[in-house]
């Protein structure tokens, strides 16, 4: 039967450990409030940014822009968008799953680089044998627009350059609270209209002032800045739901398991009084006897 004391020591450590579960999942509650105001905000804007794109792109021929050429995908660099902390179930794990798979799905090109971005990806991959173009750590203490623009610039200068056919971003979707959907999408180059936009009116004969060529100068930059900003926001609010989600159901657990040792602590404190008990009644009779 286990000791008394050890017991009311699991209780306690239990019980501490409660605290700080719930301590964190309240403080994951607020971060996620402020993260989906923010991706909530954005995605109007990311997505008006890219039919206006791939409007003017239409209008002005692929070959106009260095960012919209089309190339056989021999040479593909992969963005992998992690967290920076663990303890958010399986947020990490089912990214860095896809990640294996697309990358297992791609072995056979001639060149394939990788680009981490957060803390758990770079150390992920840093164990492994793949190429690593950089690796960024610390994002998402502050999401910010300076360091979205930082990495799309890297990336796009690389693209110009010929270094890379095709760039894909592979990250968490913020869905809802419970739901954060792991996705893979081509940043580079930019994809064609849909037929359902075509036939929406999104790609009408428009008379551009300037030309749509010099339009696209200064659209694609920030379209490619800007969607890399807003996949770092939507990876940021799928590991504050997806870690308030966990310390939530570990706050539960620590108090079930708490549960259960108090009612096996009571049951061993009763168990030894009752062996007292006997004892005394024992001694008495044979002191009588």
């Amino acid at each position: 039967m286990p000791n008394l004391i050890d017991l009311r020591r699991r209780v306690r450590s239990v019980k501490n450990m409660q605290q700080i579960f719930r301590a964190m999942k309240m403080i994951s509650a607020s971060r996620l409030r402020r993260s989906q105001e923010h991706i909530l905000a954005t995605r109007p804007y990311a997505l008006q940014l890219r039919k206006v794109t791939q409007n003017l792109s239409a209008q002005a021929g692929e070959a106009e822009h260095p960012l919209l050429q089309v190339r056989p995908e021999e040479k593909v660099l992969l963005a992998v968008v992690s967290g920076d902390k663990g303890l958010c179930g399986s947020f990490n794990a089912n990214l860095l799953r896809q990640a294996d798979l697309e990358i297992k799905r791609q072995s056979d090109k001639q060149k394939l680089e990788l680009l981490c971005l957060g803390k758990r990806a770079s150390d992920y991959y840093g164990r492994r044998t793949h190429t690593i173009r950089a690796a960024y750590k610390s994002l998402f203490r502050n999401v910010t627009y300076e360091q979205a623009q930082e990495i799309a610039d890297d990336v796009q200068a690389a693209f110009i350059a010929g270094e890379y056919d095709a760039v894909y971003l592979i990250y968490n979707q913020f869905v809802s609270v419970m739901t954060q959907t792991v996705t893979v999408e081509r940043l580079l180059p930019l994809e064609p209209p849909s037929d359902e936009e075509a036939d929406g009116g999104q790609s009408a004969d428009y008379i551009y002032e300037p030309s749509a060529s010099e339009l696209l100068d200064v659209l694609l930059p920030r379209f490619v800045t800007f969607q890399v900003y807003r996949v770092l926001l939507e990876s940021q609010a799928a590991e504050h739901a997806a870690r308030m989600t966990a310390m939530d159901a570990a706050t539960k657990n620590a108090g079930e398991l708490m549960d259960k040792l108090t009612l096996i602590m009571n049951r061993t404190r009763q168990a030894a009084i009752t062996t007292e008990l006997i004892e005394v009644v024992s001694g008495a009779s044979a002191m009588e006897g």
